[in-house]
């Protein structure tokens, strides 16, 4: 039996559950719907259709995606990943993302198979962020709040929730504060929650909301 067609705006919440998942986060409709930008009765049903084709549990301990929907929402991120690695050269960095939605329910397995390999096996992201099955290449990496003032820092990695908001990718973009750019933390306020970044020559400062979202990692000494 050939395995069912996922409609776009299911696997779109499988890929937001595995990020939420993956990382511990304990998955709360109104925040699906504020991440999806849509209303909480539709997460609501949308959850219980997925639930309904056994791509996740709905129980008083939380939601949790099940073995199949696991196995569905990490394809989903490679093929959205790789996407992304795709248009790196044809498209601004701060519209990978955003464009890559749009490609990553059309590529064939024999496809996806084919860029992976093309592209050398990547482990991570062109945001930084790791294959499914690569999340060790990462776990090294700090958010920038963790980090202390005068530290010198190579920016590796911003994280895919932040990579939802398409004015901050912008404005890194804009700042050349990208994976592989060399870093040195200012001045931290935690009365106020910003942390200053020296890129450049230029001191960019940065709320806390987003900053845990960057992470970044420390040169060998």
């Amino acid at each position: 039996m050939q395995p069912i067609k996922l409609s776009q705006t299911i696997e779109d919440y499988l890929a937001l559950l595995y990020v939420l998942e993956r990382d511990g986060e304990t998955i709360v409709g109104a925040r699906l719907a504020e991440l999806l930008g849509v209303t909480a009765p539709t997460v609501t049903n949308t959850l219980k259709r997925m639930a309904r084709d056994g791509l996740i549990t709905m129980h008083e301990n939380g939601t949790h995606l099940t073995e199949h929907g696991w196995a569905s929402a990490k394809d989903v991120m490679r093929r959205h990943m790789l996407m992304e690695w795709m248009m790196l050269k044809m498209l601004p960095w701060s519209k990978l993302h955003g464009e890559a939605h749009h490609l990553e329910h059309a590529i064939s397995s024999e496809a996806e198979t084919a860029v992976y390999e093309e592209l050398g096996r990547p482990q991570t992201c062109p945001h930084g962020n790791p294959l499914p099955g690569c999340e060790d290449t990462v776990a090294g990496w700090i958010p920038l709040t963790e980090l202390v003032s005068g530290e010198k820092v190579i920016i590796r990695r911003i994280h895919e929730l932040a990579e939802e908001n398409r004015p901050l990718l912008a404005f890194l973009d804009e700042k050349k504060m990208t994976p592989g750019t060399e870093a040195t933390i200012g001045e931290i306020l935690p009365f106020n929650q910003t942390v200053g970044v020296e890129v450049h020559g230029q001191i960019i400062t940065l709320g806390f909301a987003v900053a845990r979202y960057i992470y970044a990692e420390k040169p060998a000494s």
